[in-house]
């Protein structure tokens, strides 16, 4: 069969013979990874992509994932005194000249760390689709599955501690699309409640840890000659995940899921909500080496009683985001980590019938402190109702470039799928370069 693959690719001359052993090669990612050895027209689909390098000025990222899609009219982008801007008053930040909404008033004194995106611009409108954009910076098919940026970042450079997870995701959205296409090693752990813990990661009570030895001494045994017969990239990722959840298990870093560790004001600080909570867990978890963890906050489709709403949950954001500022700074990590708050569209200008505001793509807004990007800046702009972006247009791919760029990352570095479908880490994009200090 690889021969007949092989015949074929060979005479439509899309690639060399050597660009075709590279291609089809394994690795320990199971898929192809290519540079720029490839054809003029085999590489032609990301002629396009961005070839920047830099240093990486952010070695960690948490990502605040605002799930349903948030107002940048009421949050990032107020309009006070118009009609589409409603009763939402702006407040002074302690960035000169940067307005936020009154609903984020403690993450108004930390402007000073951050930018705010107000020109960013999608074409999908509906959740599932914005939702997969936003996270892969890719268009959702059926056919299928692209990487998180976490899984990204994992593929390219690993993660910072050999016996936790590399990608940890903090909440209840099924919708996450996990590692895509790469192998199931380089999936985000997924963690429903941040206060509980990690369950199921002692031996049962009376299992001896040479009678748990024994067990899996057993259990590889009478795998063997499965995984001889059948060397293919699950089976192995599957034995993988056994030997990550062993070293897991194992790990002295293990306790950094036990947030009874932290004193009371501190969790306090972060506010008694899950979002709250796994904005405490994402510091922890960074701290201890964890290079990707995602903590999302639902709630954001607001078609009815948006300014009801919105205050409630900007003040669990506002809480959680503010002390998680407050704390990696004060423990010298907010340089080194990138902190991101995005969702997958914004709201309509124009207030519906129910005091709600439905979905717009159109224009929206996000943020990034920390990692590197230039304090008490805003870029971008919307015209003074919110409809249109006038100035600097950012597209979802552009916004995930600018991310990638941070960490350091290869934008224009082509892998394959396994089914030999090039792609790479966001598409298109371009990263915001004016953003960093």
């Amino acid at each position: 069969m690889k021969q007949e693959l092989a015949s074929k690719l060979l005479r439509s001359g899309e690639i060399t013979r050597r660009d075709f052993a590279a291609k089809t090669a394994s690795s320990l990612l199971g898929v192809g990874l290519l540079g720029h050895s490839l054809s003029s027209r085999s590489y032609a689909a990301f002629e396009q992509s961005s070839k920047l390098r830099q240093t990486a000025t952010a070695k960690n990222v948490i990502y605040l994932y605002m799930s349903g899609g948030q107002t940048h009219l009421d949050t990032w982008d107020p309009k006070p005194g118009t009609e589409t801007g409603g009763p939402t008053k702006a407040i002074k930040t302690s960035a000169n000249g940067v307005q936020l909404a009154e609903n984020l008033p403690l993450t108004a004194q930390h402007m000073h760390h951050g930018t705010v995106f107000r020109s960013l611009s999608s074409t999908q409108g509906a959740h599932e689709q914005g939702n997969y954009m936003m996270h892969t910076s890719y268009e959702l098919r059926g056919t299928i599955r692209h990487p998180g940026m976490g899984a990204w970042l994992n593929v390219f450079q690993g993660g910072g501690n050999s016996t936790l997870p590399k990608y940890v995701y903090v909440g209840n959205d099924s919708r996450h699309p996990g590692a895509g296409f790469f192998p199931a090693a380089q999936s985000p752990l997924f963690v429903n409640n941040p206060e509980a813990g990690l369950k199921n990661v002692k031996p049962h009570s009376g299992v001896t840890e040479e009678k748990f030895n024994a067990r899996l001494k057993l259990a590889g045994e009478l795998d063997a000659d499965f995984r001889s017969t059948f060397p293919h990239r699950n089976v192995k990722a599957y034995a993988e995940m056994y030997d990550d959840a062993i070293a897991m298990m194992r790990s002295e870093d293990l306790k950094a899921f036990d947030l009874s560790e932290e004193a009371d004001d501190i969790r306090a600080a972060y506010g008694r909500q899950s979002f709250g909570q796994g904005c405490l867990l994402a510091r922890r978890l960074v701290e201890r080496g964890v290079r990707f963890v995602e903590v999302s906050l639902g709630g954001w489709d607001t078609h009815n009683a948006n300014f009801v709403r919105v205050p409630e949950l900007c003040e669990t954001l506002d809480r959680g985001l503010s002390a998680l500022l407050a704390d990696l700074q004060n423990r010298g990590l907010l340089q080194e980590t990138l902190v991101v708050v995005a969702t997958e569209f914004g709201r309509t200008p124009d207030i519906n019938q129910n005091v709600g505001r439905d979905h717009y793509p159109k224009a929206f807004s996000a943020a990034m402190f920390g990692g590197g990007i230039k304090g008490g800046n805003v870029h971008g702009q919307t015209d003074p109702e919110g409809r249109e972006v006038v100035a600097d247009k950012v597209k979802i791919q552009d916004f995930n470039a600018t991310i990638a760029y941070a960490l350091g990352l290869p934008l224009d570095q082509v892998i394959y799928s396994p089914s030999k479908r090039p792609f790479t880490i966001a598409d298109k994009g371009h990263p915001v370069t004016g953003v960093f200090a």
